[in-house]
Formats: C-alpha cells, structure tokens, sequence
C-alpha cells in the first residue's frame, strides 16, 4: 500500500493557481512577510534550544529563494508538500541538526547534503527517492535516519561510514535483501525493513549486537535464521507476515522478549500470520514460555 501510495505523488499535477514571486510560487504569509519589505528572519522561532523554520503543507513545489539565506536556523521542516527537487543551496545551511522532508515528492538529494556536518536527524519518508547521493555518508553526526515509503532498492556502500547512526528506517521500499553496509552500522538500536521484498535475512544481522528493535514484518522470508538469536538486546523482534514455517532452538536465547506480542505496538516476539508447522501455532497461543521450553527439549532429544 506503501508504495502505492508513494506512486500517487510522484505523478506530475499542475501547480497551484498562484501568484509568482522571483520565479518561485509565492505563499502567505511569506508574500506578505516579503512584500511588506521584513525580513524573513522575523519569522523564525527561537527556543530554548534550537532556532526553527517551517514551512509544511503550503503546496510549494519549489522552496522559496531567501530560505538558503536563513544560516542560523537548526530545524527545518518543509514536510507535506509537492516539492520535487533540493537545490544545491541547500548546504549552506551548515547548522542545521534536524531537516524534515517528509511527504513530497523528491527523486534524490543533492550531493551538497554532505555540507550539513550537524545534522542529526534526516526526514525523507514518503517521497519518490529512487537513489541517494554517495556524500550522505560525510554527515557523520546523522542518529536518524527516516527512509519508508519511497522506491529505494539499494543504499551506497559509502553509507556504512555513518557509525553514529541509531535508528533506520527502510520499510515500504523496494529491497531485496537488507543492504550489505547495514550490517556495518554497529551503533544501530532500531532497524525496520518491513514490507519490501526480502526472502531471507543474511547471517551478516548478528553484526548489529545493539539492535533493540527489530522489524522485519510483511516480506518473503522463508527462513528464521539462528544468527538473530545471537541479538541479545532485542526487545522487539517482528516477523509477522511472512513465510515462516519453523523456528530455531536456539530462540531462548533472547531472553529480553518479554512475551508473544499481538499488538503492533507492544515489545515481544512478534510471529504471527506465518504458516508454521505444528505443534508451533498452539504453542504461542501459551505463551514465550512454553514455547521457549518445547524448544529447548527438542534441542536435546
């Protein structure tokens, strides 16, 4: 659904019946800010901690010219809206901590991404990304890194170089397999691939000691491979949705999952929706407990 949705705004719609300042859409309250001669600067917020500048759900296909002026602002969102490229302007704003792009329809980042050496949180979630720029990898400092719903179906190698990234978010794209510097991200707690094209998970996961939260749900795989019980951390393990017919003896050893979880929300051991092999289904119906102890004696019969 992911991508259908996705597909939905990469079609070219005609731009608003606007009016047109410096060649770009002009919108309110920015016409007014810029006709009435302030400066644009008066619009921004300070807080206690970062200076912020948003512009969200305004319809722009374009981002207005005087936005790349604006080089102490440290959080800006243009999210929801039709924009379908960043200029290379873009890295003059060296500041910037979090950018949110979300809901537009961008094909690529520019390379000049790579100027923004703060940025620690990057939106582009719901967008038409087919690629992104090898030069991603020189903001060293990214933490988050939010890619769902889009059309990626690789990553650049380049991109194992972002060793203080902690979460990643993959799902509703195109993968199928979890992109070979994945497994480089050591510092990673949180990794979603749910809802791509993966059949089978590489042995290379048990690189990511740290994960937390493991989503995988809604894919091809056949296989529950024994090298995520080495995951020790793993609170939330999701694999709903797949093509699961055994798991392994070796499952006990994720004693941080706390039960067999039914809500999508709730950490667990998440199983569900699989064809598994009797006497599997009835098993998780009692619970991790019983499940985990029918397999340890079958381990040793």
């Amino acid at each position: 659904m992911g991508a259908r949705q996705s597909g939905a705004r990469c079609k070219d719609k005609g731009p608003p019946g606007r009016g047109v300042l410096r060649g770009r859409q002009k919108f309110s309250p920015w016409d007014d800010a810029l006709l009435s001669g302030r400066d644009p600067r008066c619009l921004l917020k300070r807080g206690l901690r970062h200076v912020s500048f948003s512009l969200v759900t305004k319809g722009m296909t374009d981002a207005p010219d005087f936005l790349w002026s604006l080089s102490e602002v440290q959080k800006l969102n243009l999210s929801h809206n039709q924009l379908r490229a960043l200029p290379p302007e873009v890295g003059k704003l060296t500041r910037l901590v979090v950018l949110n792009l979300c809901g537009n329809r961008l094909k690529t980042l520019p390379r000049e991404v790579s100027l923004l050496q703060s940025l620690k949180v990057l939106f582009v979630h719901m967008n038409c990304l087919t690629e992104l720029p090898a030069e991603l990898s020189a903001c060293r400092n990214l933490e988050v890194l939010s890619l769902s719903h889009n059309f990626l179906s690789q990553l650049p190698a380049s991109l194992a170089d972002l060793s203080r990234l902690r979460k990643l978010n993959l799902s509703h794209n195109r993968f199928a397999h979890i992109p070979v510097c994945v497994f480089s991200l050591r510092g990673l707690d949180f990794l979603h691939v749910g809802s791509n094209r993966l059949e089978n998970i590489a042995e290379s996961i048990q690189c990511l000691a740290g994960l937390q939260i493991f989503i995988a749900e809604s894919n091809n795989i056949h296989t529950f491979p024994r090298s995520l019980c080495l995951l020790t951390s793993l609170e939330l393990l999701n694999l709903n949705n797949n093509d699961i017919q055994t798991l392994p003896e070796e499952l006990h050893l994720l004693c941080r999952l706390a039960r067999i979880a039914w809500n999508p929300m709730d950490k667990g051991l998440h199983i569900s929706h699989n064809p598994l092999s009797k006497p599997l289904p009835e098993l998780l119906e009692g619970g991790l407990e019983m499940l985990f102890s029918y397999l340890k004696d079958k381990k040793h019969t």
